[in-house]
Formats: structure tokens, C-alpha cells, sequence
């Protein structure tokens, strides 16, 4: 069995605000040594199951975060950006199965530091469908038939994922208060807790379906304020629409709609206010 980990920090056990995932803050450090030791829990269970090779991608900010001298021996690992493929790295076809650690609600939700991707988004579409950050990284899996077994991280990001994947494991270290403050799991508690829930999802891992995305998908990106959507379309193949500040993408794939969203909420994040 090969599994891959995509592991977010929002979601992570403890973490409250933005002074504990900004690696210019002072909470940060604190914030590594528990995101590192958050995922050598998961790691330990999956090998201990069956599993043979696991891979983990560090995606959070800068995806930089996780520090390898304290990590699982047994993982390897994806770290550093700028990534062509940013959260999903590294996934393709062979593996067995996909988990999601750390992660957070979709902008616009409750939720602990709740967005997607960058905060000048509102939403993002694929086709009809309004999704955040876990739900595109889950259509990237299902392209590749890999079905997600396991989501860690806050209540809100919990319920996210029970509504998008039927079967899905889930475990919430912490409940959402406000989006700056969490009721949380002592670290023992939460270690604990995604040990029982990664074995739960290891077993489970054939009543979950790959969540299959469209053909020829349309990206839809709304965007905080106009001089960000003005930005994301200076991207070829864009449109904004409208009367709104949502930009456009016809992709052949979701591959390429994704690609598309990364360099899109880059560009848009060059806007000014002044």
C-alpha cells in the first residue's frame, strides 16, 4: 500500500491565528514542531497497517515548514515552492489512497483562519460546484483515481469534507470558536485521536470513492476587489465577467484548472489597495 500526505497548518492541533502559521511571527516555531509531530502520528499508524511507502507534501505557505530532522524516518518528503502542482505535488496514479492533514474550511465558511488560498478569494468554481482548497485537491486525486481516506484538521473543515467525499474518515483536533480562536485537543488527546483515525480510514479504505472531476471543467475565480480579478486575468484564456469581479478559465482538465488557479491567485496577489 502507497499513500500520500498533503499536509496543510490552519488545521493543525492548538493553532488559533495567524500568529501561529506566518513564519515572520512569533508563534511559528512553536507551530512547526507541532505540525511535524502531527504528521510522524499519522505516519507511524499507516506503516503499522500495512502501509509500504508514504509520501508527505509540506503545503502550507511557503511549504517549508516541516522539519525533516524530526520527521517519521520512514517518510519521504516534498518541501519548498514554488510547486507546479502546490498542495497536491507529487500525487498521481500509483497510490493507494490520499489523506489531508491540517486543513481548514473554505473562504466564506465558519472556521479557523478559514480561506482558499490566498484571502483575496471569495469563492472558487469548478463548473457548478463551490469549492475551497480541499475540495480541488480532492478533484486532482479523483483524476488520478486516488480516492481521499482521511481529513485532520478543524470541525469546519471535518463537515467540508463529510458533505464532498461520502465514507471519508474524519478528525477534528479542534472545534472552531471564531476564525482566531479554537476550543482544541491537548496534543496528547489529538495524537491519539489521528492514530485511531488513520487506522479507521486504512481500513475503511474501499467504501471511499474517488471524487471524480468534470471533463473540460470551468474555473471560476471570484476575487476580493476588482484590481485583483484585473490581475488574474492578465493570464491568457481568461475572462472577466461582467459586472463582478469573477474571472474565467475554460480548462481541458482539471489538471490545467488547477495549474490555472495557482497562477491566477499569484498574480491577484500583487494587488494593492492604496
Amino acid at each position: 500500500m502507497k499513500l500520500y500526505l498533503s499536509v496543510d497548518m490552519e488545521g493543525i492541533t492548538g493553532l488559533p491565528d495567524h500568529t501561529f502559521v506566518d513564519s515572520q511571527l512569533h508563534n511559528y516555531e512553536r507551530s512547526r514542531r507541532i505540525m511535524t509531530k502531527e504528521v510522524n502520528h499519522v505516519v507511524k499508524q499507516a506503516f503499522e497497517k500495512g502501509c509500504q511507502s508514504l509520501l508527505v507534501n509540506d503545503s502550507h505557505s511557503k511549504m517549508n515548514n516541516l522539519l525533516i530532522d524530526e520527521l517519521h524516518p520512514e517518510a519521504d518528503l516534498i518541501t519548498g515552492g514554488v510547486k507546479p502542482y502546490s498542495m497536491v505535488q507529487g500525487l498521481d496514479g500509483s497510490f493507494d489512497g490520499a489523506m489531508f492533514l491540517g486543513y481548514h474550511a473554505r473562504a466564506g465558511q465558519p472556521g479557523v483562519m478559514s480561506h482558499s488560498m490566498i484571502f483575496g478569494v471569495r469563492n472558487f468554481y469548478i463548473n457548478d460546484m463551490e469549492i475551497g482548497e480541499l475540495g480541488f485537491n480532492a478533484l486532482v486525486a479523483g483524476y488520478y483515481d486516488v480516492p481521499v481516506l482521511l481529513v485532520g484538521g478543524d470541525d469546519r473543515a471535518a463537515v467540508e469534507a463529510e458533505a464532498l467525499i461520502p465514507h471519508v474518515t474524519t478528525a477534528a483536533v479542534k472545534e472552531s470558536i471564531t476564525r482566531s480562536a479554537v476550543k482544541s485537543l491537548s496534543l496528547k488527546n489529538a495524537g491519539e485521536l489521528l492514530e485511531r483515525k488513520t487506522e479507521e480510514a486504512i481500513k475503511n479504505r474501499f467504501q471511499v470513492k474517488p471524487l471524480t472531476p468534470p471533463k473540460n471543467p470551468t474555473l471560476r475565480i471570484e476575487f476580493v476587489n476588482y484590481g485583483q480579478a484585473e490581475l488574474a486575468a492578465f493570464m491568457p484564456g481568461t475572462t472577466i465577467e461582467p459586472n463582478s469581479c469573477t474571472v474565467k478559465f475554460e480548462a481541458k482538465d482539471i489538471l490545467e484548472a488547477y495549474r490555472a488557479m495557482i497562477v491566477m491567485t499569484e498574480l491577484a496577489m500583487q494587488a494593492t489597495f492604496s
